[in-house]
């Protein structure tokens, strides 16, 4: 059975992944891992160590504590994640570098999420 700490943390690492544009051969070739083993580390079916955390960390660019954000305990809590196509729109996002444009651009995407969900409101 698969821990909630340790499905927490391999979202993370699956999330802040995508993030960085990786897939998971790239991040295993650069770790000396399998495949399959990043595999079993994204879906908490095995445990990360943590050295091994640590060197993912670094190779992502990221705290460690990055790992546990948004883990609640006493919730157990699954925090949202994000699908393939979430985190490269979120990278391409990002990348728009003339301010007004990317802030017109999330403006828009808060006010459909808003007209969804009923969250997301912003006051202007």
């Amino acid at each position: 059975m698969v821990h909630p700490v340790d499905a927490h943390v391999g979202r993370k690492v699956r999330e802040i992944r995508l993030l960085r544009g990786m897939t998971q051969a790239n991040v295993a070739e650069k770790l000396g891992l399998s495949f399959q083993q990043l595999q079993k580390y994204e879906t908490g079916h095995n445990r990360i160590s943590a050295s091994r955390m640590y060197e993912v960390a670094q190779l992502l660019s990221v705290e460690p504590s990055y790992f546990f954000e948004g883990f609640s305990d006493t919730k157990q809590a699954v925090a949202a994640h994000l699908d393939e196509r979430t985190a490269r729109a979120a990278k391409a996002l990002s990348s728009i570098s003339d301010d007004a444009v990317r802030n017109q651009i999330q403006t828009m995407i808060m006010e459909l999420a808003s007209r969804e969900t009923g969250e997301f409101r912003q006051s202007a």
